[in-house]
């Protein structure tokens, strides 16, 4: 989204982590409210006023009244991207990825209730599916040139150049036209699509069992199979 990323200042600073808090809490009113009342009911004044803010601050994080209820979060997705670009350079692929990942499964466990009311707000309104799955695409082909960059550092044994900022649109989506990931090899792009489902796989059973099932015991036990090769379980 334009007004939200700026390639000049660090990711961790005070702007930016305003602008992220500003449009996470426009998210979670939209999915709230939509949970409540569905989201063909809930206007652009009724989220921005419930986050506190107008209505022409919401097109500054949105580009439409529907992109609101896509919740991603920049802030840990971006997390993620430099702790796999940073990891060590003796990790083997799935460890760096993995490793990324683990420092946020405190943050999955607190948006439990969110990230489930949006499940059920996708279940009432299909066709936010399509948006949802497109958000998740960039998303993922985003850590994919994380990953990249990572192989590159780690076989070359030097510094990674600066990764590019992908041209986006308000809304926060990158140009489909000019970041097709052709660019991305074939590894990494499915390494970040292994990863993204083994978080899926892992969130969605520990969802369904919550009483019973530990995040990051599940998380773990994931990661275990895919470094096995997947065999058959002996238990």
């Amino acid at each position: 989204m334009q007004d939200v990323t700026n390639d000049h200042e660090p990711v961790g600073g005070l702007r930016q982590r305003k602008k992220r808090a500003t449009r996470a809490a426009l998210a979670e009113a939209a999915i709230r409210l939509a949970a409540e009342h569905g989201a063909e009911n809930v206007t652009v004044e009724a989220i921005s006023e419930a986050a506190g803010v107008s209505p022409r601050t919401f097109f500054n994080y949105f580009a439409s009244h529907d992109d609101a209820f896509v919740l991603i979060d920049e802030g840990v997705s971006e997390r993620i991207r430099e702790a796999v670009r940073a990891a060590p350079a003796e990790l083997t692929p799935l460890e760096a990825v993995r490793s990324a990942f683990v420092g946020e499964l405190k943050g999955f466990e607190e948006r439990q209730e969110l990230l489930n009311l949006q499940f059920e707000v996708f279940q009432r309104s299909p066709h936010l599916i399509v948006r949802g799955l497109h958000a998740y695409s960039s998303d993922e082909r985003e850590l994919a040139r994380a990953i990249a960059t990572w192989l590159e550092r780690t076989s070359a044994g030097t510094a990674p150049a600066p990764v590019p900022t992908p041209p986006s649109t308000p809304g926060g989506t990158a140009d489909p036209g000019q970041w097709a990931g052709a660019d991305i090899p074939l590894f990494a792009r499915l390494l970040a699509a292994v990863a993204h489902t083994a978080v899926r796989v892992t969130f969605e059973h520990w969802c369904a069992r919550p009483a019973d099932t530990d995040l990051a015991e599940t998380f773990a036990e994931v990661f275990t199979h895919l470094a096995a090769g997947l065999r058959r379980p002996t238990d």
